[in-house]
């Protein structure tokens, strides 16, 4: 029987048929339990990205709960401004001068405990806490609040892939947000007053044609990027060794090739995204393969299906990080060809810090360990990201003069 639930057991083990099903047979499908439009085409996905008509409203109730109210709701002049506020610190010489070293330091502070060893849970002892540091130094905040954040991180990401609305997990969610706010908002409010050289004190002071982001605002924003530059990042990076391990002759490649890294993460993204769905709502009537979504209807938007479209792509569930149907030159940017970090007005703003981040990494991973291997059957789990719980693996340590 072909499986199209995307909440179904089947597709929570291995979504990709369930994926190809719905390209197939319902590409734009109704489902039932969450109310909801699930569209899977790439040409589909992409137009609820770049079409005006498709707005943000549905993180009303996704995000704005959890993180107060978001750029992601934007839309105008007031997106325009905002995005505007943020992104330089985001890319250019903010980001090599100023937060770079963070990176570096965080990767061999993480790599130290154990890269003599020879084995590692590359997920409980690097992915998921990496990004997360690097985020509380480069808003200035003490490294002792590092497992403070990974705590208040790993409740909002539980909230925000809460499906089947579990009560404590929104009741958790909730209690976060309220902590965030009452940690945050006093050193917003300081830096506001006393600015320093880091990125609070960045969004506190910026300003474009006379408009400052409100001190909530900025909390917001500092919660959205907590999860959007920690998961995202943290996915990435297991998703990405996954897929080099399984791949010997494309981790030959980056061996030997460095500057392959952004486009082996590139392919990832396309590949196995660790964000899976996007959600948005058309403002009026729109037609769509296979039918009509009406006005006010929620859309989920599978990133993850929309990557592996035969339409769009040869042989898309291969893992190629040098194929010609991939935009590698423009992977990391609003102009991309695949819908890893969306795309049009909303196209994730902190692409190039995760592309930074992720170099970063994989070099210096890459400089310590050799012949990596699984130490245990890997096995990827979630639905509205997915990327494996564990990643257990064995290697042999680069001998270090």
């Amino acid at each position: 029987m072909t499986v199209t639930d995307i909440l179904s057991p089947e597709c929570l083990t291995d979504p990709v048929p369930v994926w190809a099903a719905l390209r197939e047979t319902e590409p734009l499908a109704f489902h039932q339990g969450m109310n909801a439009y699930v569209i899977s085409r790439f040409e589909d996905v992409q137009r609820a990205f770049k079409d005006p008509v498709f707005t943000s409203d549905n993180y009303s109730w996704q995000l704005e709960p959890v993180h107060g109210r978001t750029i992601l709701q934007m839309d105008g002049r007031e997106h325009a401004i905002h995005r505007r506020l943020v992104t330089p610190a985001f890319r250019g010489s903010d980001l090599t001068t100023r937060f770079v070293p963070m990176m570096r330091q965080n990767t061999t502070e993480l790599l130290d405990v154990f890269r003599h060893t020879g084995e590692v849970d590359l997920v409980d002892q690097f992915t998921t806490r990496y990004p997360i540091n690097v985020i509380v130094d480069m808003l200035g905040l003490p490294k002792s609040d590092h497992d403070l954040f990974h705590r208040w991180y790993t409740s909002i990401v539980a909230f925000l892939a809460n499906l089947s609305q579990d009560p404590e997990i929104i009741e958790r969610g909730m209690r976060t947000r309220v902590e965030m706010e009452e940690y945050l908002l006093p050193r917003i409010h300081e830096r506001r007053i006393d600015p320093r050289d880091d990125l609070m004190s960045t969004l506190c002071t910026a300003e474009i044609d006379g408009a400052q982001m409100s001190e909530n605002e900025i909390k917001a924003f500092v919660s959205l990027l907590l999860v959007a530059g920690g998961e995202t990042t943290d996915k990435a990076i297991a998703n990405l060794m996954v897929n080099l391990i399984q791949n010997p002759d494309q981790m030959a490649l980056v061996r030997r090739d460095r500057s392959l890294i952004a486009p082996a993460l590139a392919e990832t993204l396309r590949h196995s995204p660790p964000v899976q769905m996007i959600m948005r709502q058309p403002a009026e009537d729109v037609e769509l393969s296979g039918g009509t979504v009406p006005a006010g209807a929620t859309v989920v938007c599978l990133i993850a299906a929309a990557n592996r479209d035969p339409r769009h792509y040869s042989d898309p569930d291969r893992f190629d990080l040098t194929r010609d149907d991939l935009d590698f030159g423009k992977a990391y940017t609003a102009a991309a060809n695949h819908t890893g970090f969306a795309l049009g007005r909303h196209f994730c703003v902190g692409a190039m810090l995760a592309r930074t981040e992720v170099e970063i990494v994989m070099n210096a991973l890459l400089d310590a360990m050799e012949d990596i291997e699984f130490a245990e059957p890997v096995q990827s789990s979630g639905l509205f990201t997915r990327a494996p719980a564990s990643l257990r693996l064995r290697f042999r340590p680069t001998m270090v003069s």
